[in-house]
C-alpha cells in the first residue's frame, strides 16, 4: 500500500509540474487569447461594469487539475492592477490548492478573477494569501445583464470565473493559494521583483506582455473605474 501511495503521489506531482517549454512569453500569449475569447461573447462574458469597478484582474490560462487518491491543482498567470498611470505591467502569480479523496482524471481550466477593492488589492500585492480565508470570494455573474450590485458581490473582495471545455461560468476558488511567482518575474523583468514593485512602480511591460495590457485597455480604459 505504501508503494501504491508513493506512486500515486509521484504521478500527481509529475502531472502538475509545468512543462519545460512553457515559458512566460507563451503564457502571456495564452492569457491574452483567453481574455479576448471570453470577452468576445457579450451575452456570456464578464460584465464590463464589474471590470470597470475592479482594482485588478488576474488571468490564469490552463489551470491544471490532476488527481489520483490525492487531488491538487496548479496554475501560473498574471495580475494587472489600476494605477495613477493606467493599467500596470503584469505581475506573475502562481496558484496552488489541494483536496483529498478518491478522485480520478485530469483537466485544464482557464481562470479569470477580479479584485474589487483596496483590501483585496493589498492581498494581491503581498507575497502570498489564501482565497476564501484571507480574502472574501464569490462566483462572478455572467452576461451583460447580470446583476452587479447584489449584497454578495458588493461584499466580495474577489469575483471568480472559469472556462472548461468551452463552458464559461462563475467559479469558487475557496482554499486556493495565490503567491508571487518569483522565477517568472525574473525571466520577464531580468531581475527579482516583487508583485508590489511591479504593480505599484511605473514599470514598463516587457514586449511579450504588450498584447495582454493592450487587450485589457481596450476592454476597460484606465479612467473608467467607478470610485
Amino acid at each position: 500500500m505504501r508503494v501504491i501511495h508513493f506512486l500515486a503521489v509521484l504521478a500527481l506531482t509529475t502531472a502538475m509540474l509545468p512543462a519545460q517549454d512553457d515559458e512566460p512569453d507563451k503564457r502571456l500569449r495564452n492569457a491574452t487569447d483567453t481574455l479576448r475569447e471570453i470577452m468576445a461573447t457579450p451575452d456570456k462574458a464578464i460584465p464590463r461594469g464589474l471590470i470597470n469597478r475592479a482594482r485588478c484582474m488576474v488571468v490564469v490560462p490552463g489551470m491544471k487539475k490532476a488527481a489520483f487518491v490525492v487531488g491538487g491543482q496548479y496554475g501560473r498567470g498574471f495580475a494587472l492592477c489600476r494605477s495613477d498611470w493606467g493599467w500596470s505591467a503584469p505581475a506573475p502569480v502562481r496558484l496552488t490548492g489541494g483536496s483529498f479523496g478518491v478522485q480520478l482524471g485530469a483537466d485544464s481550466t482557464d481562470l479569470v478573477f477580479l479584485v474589487m477593492n483596496e483590501r483585496g488589492m493589498k492581498r494581491l500585492l503581498s507575497d502570498k494569501f489564501k482565497i476564501g480565508a484571507d480574502a472574501a470570494v464569490a462566483a462572478g455573474p455572467v452576461g451583460r445583464d447580470a446583476a452587479a450590485d447584489t449584497d454578495v458581490l458588493m461584499r466580495a473582495e474577489i469575483l471568480c470565473w472559469s472556462r472548461t471545455h468551452g463552458l464559461f461560468a462563475g467559479a469558487s476558488l475557496d482554499g486556493t493559494v495565490v503567491e508571487h511567482d518569483e522565477s517568472e518575474a525574473k525571466k520577464l523583468y531580468g531581475r527579482p521583483m516583487s508583485n508590489h514593485e511591479i504593480i505599484s512602480g511605473d514599470i514598463k511591460p516587457p514586449e511579450a506582455a504588450v498584447g495582454l495590457v493592450d487587450e485589457l485597455r481596450g476592454i476597460a480604459p484606465e479612467g473608467a473605474r467607478v470610485h
